[in-house]
């Protein structure tokens, strides 16, 4: 990372992009636990085509609201977001769940090595061992983090971690097709090839509340492909 661009993370704050399906029961919570946190950063809220008062609640705690006319995805919504994070100037972007999973105290832990100019991307990795996290998120979760690793020749303990800062240079650069929960995963694979530091910090594990949307067939058949396509780095590491 550039010195100037290290010297701006420090003295703006982020800009918080939360991807929003149908999420007004939790959304609030999480909007006014940021403003308490951070109060000087811009929030923007990507409604993903809900039919329910997520929108409403958004602009309520005064974030910007980006609306998608029907549901198209995670990927899609945090493709929305980091757009119009650009777009108002965003030195650092924050990605965040809109479901109270992430919560709001460790985003300036996530932002720490970005400001100290060590990273360009930090993943929040959450625990897999025993506690909250399902069994089979365990499962799916330590077998893509380990072949996302073996492909990037760096330990990324949390591969499917929506909880990640990055520098408005990642932002620009880092731009996958993906429309769903495989946006993510390709996300660090273009980053690392597009010669970005990638760097993890621990944070809690909160399971609870409101249901995930992941669809445990689709949506792990969509990361299968993400996996197919960069099979030579798995198979033989980064330089293949």
């Amino acid at each position: 990372m550039p010195a100037s661009e290290a010297g701006a993370l420090a003295g703006d704050a982020p800009v918080i992009v939360i991807p929003a399906f149908e999420a007004e029961a939790t959304l609030p919570a999480v909007l006014q636990r940021l403003r308490e946190v951070l109060p000087r950063a811009t929030v923007i809220v990507v409604d993903d085509g809900s039919r329910d008062g997520t929108a409403a609640a958004a602009d309520a705690h005064g974030a910007v609201v980006v609306r998608l006319p029907a549901n198209e995805g995670k990927g899609r919504a945090l493709a929305s977001g980091v757009r119009a994070a650009v777009e108002r100037g965003a030195s650092a972007v924050v990605t965040m769940d809109a479901d109270g999973q992430h919560a709001a105290e460790w985003v300036p832990a996530l932002l720490a090595p970005l400001t100290a100019g060590r990273a360009d991307l930090v993943v929040g990795a959450r625990r897999r061992g025993a506690g909250p996290m399902p069994w089979p998120r365990r499962l799916s979760n330590w077998l893509s983090s380990t072949l996302v690793s073996r492909a990037l020749g760096l330990r990324v303990p949390d591969s499917q971690s929506g909880f990640r800062a990055f520098t408005r240079g990642v932002a620009e650069s880092v731009r996958p097709l993906g429309a769903r929960y495989e946006f993510e995963t390709e996300f660090l694979f273009l980053a690392a090839h597009a010669g970005f530091r990638i760097a993890a910090v621990p944070v809690p594990t909160v399971y609870g509340g409101a249901a995930s949307h992941f669809r445990h067939g689709a949506d792990t058949w969509r990361l299968s492909h993400v996996f197919l396509r960069h099979w030579r780095t798995i198979a033989f590491g980064p330089r293949a």
